[in-house]
């Protein structure tokens, strides 16, 4: 009977383990897409900026090059 308990104890101890593991990738995977979807989002509005601020260098640079152009 002793033996049993103990094969019992063991193997609720394993059990729980398991499940604690399990609980706790899935709040570890949890946090990485919440990083990594803050990452992306930070890099679009980034890649935003440095197309706006080319465009505005172009349209600078394009004025300079040919006034007439842009008194139309």
């Amino acid at each position: 009977m002793r033996n049993s308990n103990e094969a019992k104890t063991r193997a609720e101890a394993s059990f729980k383990r398991k499940q604690d593991q399990a609980r706790e990738g899935a709040k570890a995977w949890t946090e990485y897409e919440s990083q990594r979807r803050s990452v992306d989002e930070k890099i679009a509005r980034l890649r935003a900026l440095r197309l706006a601020k080319e465009a505005a260098e172009a349209a600078a640079q394009d004025k300079k090059k040919n006034p007439r152009a842009s008194a139309k």
